[in-house]
């Protein structure tokens, strides 16, 4: 096995960032890309080194007249490898990014759920994270959307999704692929300019590379590395002032200090809010949302919000606010 720079900087991220210890049971998500290609030939490389179970997961969406081949492909390329393969296949058609999304981190956990693994590993890249960035930023976000796509997040209590190649470019998992002479599955969906983060990837990144920045790509990751650590703090801090501010009533409805949170500072304020509406909302809750419970704070008495989804209504009474 060659041992390349791009195998020394893969071995040291998951080392120093703790991302996975040695002798765990790795599931790893191949669609056939580049990208997951050059995960998982990086991750069989340096296998030996770690002393990982390793095994490939493959999701069929049925959205492409391809994908029974597709999935075919990689299922060949883990009996080349001597690898463990599952398959999970949509029983519907999944004809949306979003749908496609959560349908295929439910099929790994899936997975995940029945063979014990601990960890689910993708190819998301740092070119995925300044797409993500570009993507949230458009329709509108806090510094949470801008730093989407970490380095690892919980799925389940006992799965943890991790992402090992979020300080790799696109361009260096093509070349990579290239180097070792990997077949590559081309998802004519990355093509289809219907798609929001294709025109992103194709159209949008080029420009700005071309007129503005050749590194835009690495610069924008960079920035979404920055504001992971500043979201992190911060909803840490405001986690704090939520359990000093927070309380129940006896009939068990939420009751928030105004006199304690007024002290805090605004991004704090608007974070407790969201904590707590994550909480009672059935989806998560958007600027409006935050912004009108916020503004309770500072309220006169029996002020009051009108309905959120679900029917809850906050209202001022003293020196709290009242959610019911």
């Amino acid at each position: 096995m060659r041992w390349t720079p791009l195998h020394a900087k893969i071995h040291r991220t998951i080392r120093d960032r703790h991302l996975f210890t040695p002798n765990q049971r790795l599931l790893v998500a191949v669609s056939g890309g580049q990208d997951s290609l050059c995960l998982i030939k990086l991750l069989l490389d340096i296998q030996p080194k770690w002393g990982w179970n390793l095994a490939i997961a493959h999701c069929d969406h049925c959205w492409r007249d391809d994908s029974q081949a597709n999935a075919h492909h990689v299922e060949n390329l883990a009996r080349n490898w001597q690898t463990p393969f599952y398959l999970e296949t949509a029983h519907q058609p999944v004809n949306s990014e979003a749908t496609a999304r959560n349908w295929r981190y439910q099929a790994l956990t899936k997975i995940a759920q029945i063979h014990n693994y601990q960890y689910i590993i993708t190819g998301h890249t740092a070119s995925d994270r300044a797409e993500t960035l570009l993507y949230n930023l458009m329709r509108g976000t806090g510094a949470d959307g801008l730093q989407a796509l970490n380095w690892q997040r919980p799925l389940t209590e006992n799965i943890i999704l991790v992402r090992p190649l979020l300080a790799v470019t696109r361009s260096q998992t093509e070349q990579f692929c290239q180097e070792f002479n990997l077949p590559i599955w081309e998802d004519s969906t990355n093509k289809n300019l219907q798609y929001a983060r294709n025109r992103i990837r194709q159209e949008l990144i080029p420009y700005l590379q071309e007129n503005f920045n050749p590194q835009v790509e690495a610069n924008l990751a960079q920035t979404a590395e920055l504001l992971q650590a500043e979201v992190e703090y911060l909803e840490q801090t405001a986690h704090q002032w939520r359990l000093e501010a927070l309380a129940t009533d006896e009939k068990g409805d939420l009751q928030l200090n105004k006199s304690i949170l007024r002290t805090a500072p605004l991004a704090i304020q608007r974070r407790v809010m969201r904590q707590v509406l994550l909480e009672i909302l059935p989806d998560a809750p958007n600027f409006e949302h935050i912004e009108k419970l916020t503004a309770l704070i500072t309220a006169p008495n029996r002020s009051q919000t009108d309905p959120f989804p679900g029917g809850a209504i906050a209202i001022v009474q003293g020196n709290w606010i009242y959610i019911n």
